[in-house]
C-alpha cells in the first residue's frame, strides 16, 4: 500500500516537473541575459548623461591637464575641466595598493594553502572572509582616524591622508579577494604534482615556486586583475584617505581619484548643467578603463591556458 502511494507521488511530482520545465527554461533564459542587459543599461544611462557635453569636450585638456575648476572663483573665467590629476590619482593608488597587495595575498594563499591544517587552516578562511566583508566606509574611517596619525608619526610627513595611506586602505580591501581567488587555484592543483615534485627531492619551498606557481598561474593571474578592478573601482575609502588634492604628488603627497570626485561633487551639482554632465564623462573614462582591464585580464589568462596547453 505504501509502495503505491509513493509511487502516485512521484509520478505526480515527475509530472509537475515536465510541465513547470518551460518555465524553469525561461528563468534561466531571462536569468543568463540578464546581467548582459543590466551592463547595457548602464553603458545606456552614463552615456545618455554625458551626451549634450560629448562634442564640445576639449579632450586634449581633459586628459592632459591638471586644471580641474568646475566652478570658478571669479565669475568672468570660464570653469576648467582638466583631469590628468584625476586620473593620474586613480592609477597612483592602483599601482601602489597592488604592489602592497599581491604579495601579501599571495603569501597568506599559500600558508593557508600549504602550510596550515586543521583548525588553523579553518579559522584563517574565516577570518579572510570576514576581512573581506567590512564595509567600504569602515576602512576609510581606519585610515582617516587610525592610519593618518601613524603615518604622520613614522614617516614625519605633514599630511597623514595621502596616496600611501589610500593604497594601504584598498590593498587591505583587495587582499581578501586575492588570498580566496589564489588559495583555490592552488588547492585545485592535483596532489600528484606535489608528491611527483618532493619524490624528485625539491624541498618545499622549490615544489611552491617551480611546480604549484606556474601550474596555478591562470587563477593567480585572474586574482591579480580582480585586485586591479577592485582597486580602480573603489570609493569611499580612497576619498577619505587620500587628501583629495588633484595633484601630481607622490606618495606621501594627497591625490584624488576619479571615483572620490565624483562622489564629492555630484551632490553639488544641478541635474544636468555643464559640470553634473563631465562628470559623467569621468564616469565613462572610469568605466572604459575596467572594461579594458577585464578584456586584457582576459586575453592573457587565455593566451596562458593556451601557450600550456
Amino acid at each position: 500500500m505504501a509502495d503505491g502511494k509513493t509511487s502516485s507521488i512521484r509520478a505526480l511530482g515527475s509530472r509537475l516537473l515536465d510541465r513547470a520545465e518551460p518555465l524553469i527554461k525561461g528563468v534561466i533564459y531571462v536569468s543568463g541575459w540578464s546581467s548582459i542587459l543590466f551592463v547595457a543599461a548602464i553603458f545606456f544611462f552614463i552615456f545618455k548623461e554625458a551626451a549634450p557635453v560629448l562634442s564640445s569636450v576639449d579632450w586634449g585638456s581633459f586628459f592632459f591637464e591638471n586644471r580641474w575648476i568646475p566652478n570658478p572663483a571669479d565669475e568672468n573665467k570660464a570653469p576648467s575641466y582638466g583631469a590628468a590629476g584625476i586620473i593620474y590619482g586613480t592609477f597612483a593608488i592602483t599601482v601602489v595598493s597592488m604592489l602592497i597587495a599581491m604579495p601579501l595575498g599571495l603569501a597568506a594563499a599559500v600558508y593557508i594553502s600549504e602550510f596550515a591544517t586543521g583548525k588553523t587552516k579553518e579559522i584563517l578562511k574565516i577570518l579572510v572572509e570576514l576581512l573581506a566583508a567590512i564595509p567600504s566606509i569602515i576602512w576609510g574611517f581606519i585610515g582617516l582616524v587610525i592610519m593618518s596619525p601613524i603615518i604622520q608619526w613614522v614617516f614625519g610627513v605633514e599630511v597623514g591622508v595621502n596616496l600611501f595611506n589610500a593604497s594601504l586602505m584598498v590593498a587591505f580591501m583587495a587582499i581578501p579577494l586575492i588570498v580566496s581567488i589564489s588559495e583555490d587555484s592552488l588547492r585545485a592543483v592535483p596532489d600528484s604534482y606535489r608528491e611527483a615534485a618532493l619524490a624528485l627531492g625539491a624541498s618545499r619551498w622549490e615544489m611552491i615556486y617551480r611546480v604549484l606557481f606556474p601550474a596555478a598561474k591562470n587563477g593567480l593571474l585572474a586574482a591579480a586583475m580582480l585586485g586591479v578592478g577592485r582597486a580602480v573601482g573603489e570609493t569611499m575609502a580612497v576619498w577619505m584617505a587620500s587628501g583629495g588634492t588633484e595633484q601630481f604628488g607622490l606618495l606621501f603627497d594627497r591625490v584624488k581619484a576619479m571615483t572620490a570626485t565624483i562622489a564629492s561633487e555630484m551632490k553639488d551639482t544641478a541635474h544636468g548643467d555643464e559640470h553634473y554632465q563631465m562628470l559623467f564623462v569621468i564616469g565613462i573614462v572610469l568605466l572604459i578603463i575596467c572594461v579594458i582591464i577585464n578584456v586584457l585580464s582576459d586575453l592573457v589568462i587565455k593566451g596562458v591556458k593556451k601557450k600550456h596547453s
